[in-house]
């Protein structure tokens, strides 16, 4: 299978501002967010729920219902389509949508794979494949199980790795912008004492799954350990020997273990921004580590656009591209009158320019226009 290059788009040319990111405010201002929802949903004074969090498909099933009402007032929501591209993040969100909704409903994730054969399993109501040219065939199988696509049907789709950046296709460039926004933060923040060769090193072995309980799979913790690490406070071969051992079983204990360092801390001139994300990990907050992600989206919105003149493996590789499979799939659905809304888990700092970078004309992610790219 080979790829082709379609026309410059944006997420937005299909989705609108029915869009939204971690936080859960949607961008349509119409919407209610999680701080309106929350207690009328019975989830008062509580964090920030996550992806795979029952609680945030109680969020999303409600702001679904609000966006169904706005655009066609007296239809009813009564099934779920989601489209995604991870079988545990993805699956798990889409089956708390289903319980909160109290919707039937099926699911299409891939993950692109060109060197095995093209594949479909079905497991439960999840439709798994290895290839995301399937979507369209992934549609005629909901018909062919009368599942009918109309103004009654809500059809998610995630946005990272899926509508744009296809995993397993072009998803290299949104993590490559992540890594180099951990580094710039890194790297502005030690001034003359970063050490690059460190930095990789300590960022190649402590992202490994090996790590996730210590991390929590969270990349804002994982700069910050990073920083620690850079700015000597701590020695990369006995920490992995402590969160071996147990002793540094979870980022709290190493954050709380910076803070007891004071005077230490004073020393390397980070007790500032030590400060800031010791007080959002307090208050909750998934994404404590504001530097990094405000870094995140100038290098993530750096890689839109078209590379003229450039092979498509160029392309995929330095671009992030819309999925052309999703484009069709949304603007074939939204014909027949579902409603269609996109669900990011990417923080709003690294997905939204701050209000100054907004009179400057910057945008937010999905109003950013890229060049699209599907399968021949």
């Amino acid at each position: 299978m080979s790829y082709r290059k379609y026309d410059m788009t944006s997420l937005h040319s299909f989705l609108g501002d029915f869009v939204v990111y971690r936080n859960l405010i949607p961008a349509d201002e119409r919407l209610l967010s999680f701080p309106d929802l929350a207690a009328p949903l019975g989830l008062p004074d509580r964090p920030l729920p996550r992806k795979a969090e029952p609680a945030f498909g109680r969020v999303v099933a409600e702001i679904l219902r609000q966006a169904r009402k706005i655009d066609l007032p007296g239809v009813t929501l009564r099934r779920l389509v989601y489209i995604g591209d991870t079988r545990m993040n993805d699956g798990t969100a889409f089956h708390n949508l289903c319980l909160a909704g109290e919707w039937p409903g099926w699911a299409f994730i891939a993950q692109e794979n060109m060197l095995s054969p093209a594949r479909v399993e079905i497991e439960g109501a999840l439709y798994l494949t290895n290839r995301w040219s399937a979507l369209s065939d992934f549609l005629c199988f909901l018909e062919e199980q009368g599942f009918v696509l109309d103004e009654a049907t809500a059809v998610v789709i995630d946005m990272d790795k899926t509508a744009i950046g296809a995993k397993g296709r072009n998803d290299r460039p949104i993590d490559q912008a992540r890594v180099e926004s951990i580094q710039r933060t890194v790297a502005d923040l030690l001034g003359p004492n970063f050490d690059q060769q460190a930095f990789a090193v300590a960022y190649a072995e402590l992202k490994q799954p090996a790590y996730h309980p210590f991390t929590a799979d969270n990349q804002d913790y994982l700069a910050y350990v990073c920083l620690m690490l850079g700015a000597g406070l701590f020695q990369l071969e006995a920490l992995i020997r402590d969160i071996q051992a147990g002793t540094m079983s979870h980022f709290f204990d190493f954050i709380r273990q910076v803070e007891s360092r004071r005077s230490e801390l004073m020393g390397t001139g980070l007790a500032s921004v030590h400060d800031a994300v010791w007080q959002c990990v307090q208050a909750g907050d998934p994404t404590p580590f504001k530097a990094f992600r405000y870094n995140e989206y100038l290098a993530t919105a750096a890689r839109f656009g078209d590379l003229p003149g450039a092979t498509i493996e160029r392309l995929l590789a330095e671009r992030i591209a819309i999925t052309q499979e999703v484009r069709e799939a949304a603007i074939t659905l939204r014909a027949r009158g579902a409603l269609l809304f996109g669900l990011s888990d990417k923080p709003d700092e690294a997905s939204v320019p701050t209000a100054i970078q907004a009179e400057q004309g910057m945008k937010p992610l999905h109003r950013l226009e890229t060049v699209a790219v599907g399968s021949c």
